[in-house]
């Protein structure tokens, strides 16, 4: 009978579950996907079923199993990551309290507000190094500590997305030093700091944190259940990865070695980040960005985050779709798609300034404004669908500049991932906006191959991490296409017109904020979320 030569790793991401099979040299063998679902809601609510996505979990893993022969037998190991932030929670006999909170929820951005004017902010963000924002577990637990306390009091422990994913799997109720630390924790120690759970009001909460375990020293073995459920070996060694954001870096190419290195995942959301170690982590004064840990000692990535990056190209492709289709000249969004570089070439860089604030619960990268949205300055008469589609894209590479601006000098190289890294047109822009050469992972699935990684170091298949990535992540990093320096030149003199323009615009956000909750017809407790006891509550806390 042949060894065991698979490793599985599982992706839940926001809009898909994906489990990927690589063999033991990081080689992509095979993958299933299952569409994941949440709701969203005019509170700025978006929730999840617990037991919907463990079942999509599940389900990809049992197409994966139809897809290899043998790969029960086959497999070594199975490790998962999920979507970040967002709150979980889980009550007796390991059964969900309600729908998880994603880190698409902005409910909470009141008690944000609130948390983030309290001097003890200060002492919770140099110890976690991360900027409170609304998308966190520790915001999210806090506001339903003052408005909906119940859904707390029914909880036993408040997980994310991957750890519910590994309690289902293995029977273990935990988490992991990435968003333990920089929800709760210290980014220097990867342990739970007591300072940074006052600052957020929930020491009486605290038993709800479950014990942290690393991935690539601690494995437990997938449950009886578990297996019957997805088709795998009773007694797989399961590893929990660490959030998908530094996951999916780390199979693009975030840590290789190289000096002043950096990895944009451009998707969906925008994250950037470089590595760097614990003690060279540079915090700004705007207490904005992350520091997640990776599972190498004494590295960290700094991280600044946009909340919608190809969400903006989405957007504006999708007014152009519906246009066309009321003049009865249907197109598919696919076919649009593929006109993105015909476009782009048909019009002027730096033509029209675009702010890419199209989220709905606003901006937390390299500021944090849930109010924030995006816009278009500088249109005139002249200007056509190509220019709005460049200004948007362009957009995109002003923001990344702004966040990587915001946690020291500019990238001497980046490492993209994400849809924007399949279009030459936004490579182009991204390369010259950052004024680096951009190169590319020819790798499929990075954030699976991420926690994939992390359990080949947990099985001794790899002495240590970067034994792994020498050969998992270096070989696939293709040639870096150097930015065109006549485009360098016109996005360094843009700059400075989009950072003071979304510095301007906060009042004007705050105006239509206002303006709009005016138009509606809720209570003052259903905009902001309180009721006059929880109110009271919350500042008690």
């Amino acid at each position: 009978m042949a060894e065991p030569d698979i490793l599985i790793g599982i992706d839940a991401g926001t809009s898909v579950i994906k489990a990927v099979a690589f063999d033991l040299s990081g080689r992509q063998v095979a993958d299933a996907s299952v569409l994941n679902h949440y709701q969203t809601g005019l509170d700025g609510s978006a929730s999840q079923s617990l037991e919907q996505t463990w079942a999509d979990c599940a389900s990809a893993l049992r197409q994966l199993c139809d897809k290899l022969d043998s790969l029960a037998r086959r497999t070594v190991a199975i490790a998962v990551t999920g979507q970040g932030d967002g709150t979980w929670l889980v009550g007796a006999d390991n059964r969900p309290v309600g729908d998880a909170w994603l880190w698409l929820d902005a409910r909470a951005a009141p008690t944000v507000r609130r948390l983030a004017e309290d001097p003890a902010d200060q002492a919770r963000f140099e110890a976690t190094g991360t900027g409170l924002n609304t998308c966190q577990q520790g915001a999210q637990m806090a506001h339903m500590d003052a408005t909906v306390p119940e859904l707390l009091d029914r909880a036993e422990v408040a997980l994310h997305c991957k750890d519910w994913l590994y309690l289902n799997l293995t029977g273990v109720r935990a988490t992991d030093p990435s968003e333990a630390s920089f929800t709760f924790g210290n980014f220097r120690t990867r342990a739970y700091d007591d300072g940074a759970i006052r600052a957020l009001g929930l020491k009486g909460r605290r038993k709800l944190l479950p014990e942290i375990i690393e991935g690539t020293q601690t494995t437990h073995p997938l449950t009886a259940d578990a297996a019957e459920a997805n088709g795998l070996r009773p007694g797989t060694p399961v590893c929990l990865g660490y959030v998908d954001m530094v996951m999916t870096a780390l199979g693009a190419g975030v840590h290789t070695g190289d000096e002043n290195a950096a990895c944009s995942t451009v998707g969906s959301t925008g994250v950037h980040m470089r590595a760097v170690p614990a003690d060279a982590v540079r915090l700004n004064a705007q207490r904005t960005g992350y520091t997640i840990c990776l599972p190498v000692p004494g590295l960290v990535t700094q991280v600044q985050t946009n909340m919608a990056a190809t969400l903006n190209i989405d957007w504006v492709l999708r007014v152009a779709a519906d246009l066309m289709s009321e003049t009865g000249h249907e197109h598919s969004y696919k076919d649009l798609v593929d006109r993105i570089e015909g476009w782009m070439s048909r019009s002027h860089p730096g033509a029209l300034l675009y702010h890419p604030y199209v989220s709905e619960a606003g901006e937390r990268g390299p500021f944090v404004n849930a109010d924030a949205r995006a816009g278009f300055i500088g249109l005139s008469a002249q200007h056509r669908f190509p220019d709005l589609l460049r200004g948007v894209i362009e957009g995109l590479g002003m923001a990344a500049r702004d966040c990587y601006a915001a946690m020291g000098p500019m990238p001497a190289e980046l490492r993209l991932t994400g849809g924007a890294a399949r279009s030459a047109a936004l490579r182009s822009v991204l390369a010259a906006s950052v004024g680096a050469p951009v190169r590319v992972s020819a790798r499929e699935e990075a954030g699976a191959a991420g926690c994939a990684m992390m359990a080949a170091v947990a099985t001794g298949i790899y002495p240590d991490m970067n034994a792994c990535i020498d050969e998992w992540v270096k070989p696939l990093l293709e040639q870096a296409e150097p930015p065109d320096p006549e485009l360098v030149q016109v996005y360094d003199g843009l700059f400075p017109a989009y950072v003071s323009a979304r510095q301007a615009l906060s009042p004007v956000w705050d105006s239509l904020a206002a303006h709009r909750a005016s138009l509606g017809t809720e209570t003052h407790e259903e905009k902001t979320g309180m009721t006059l006891d929880a109110a009271k509550r919350a500042q008690g806390a």
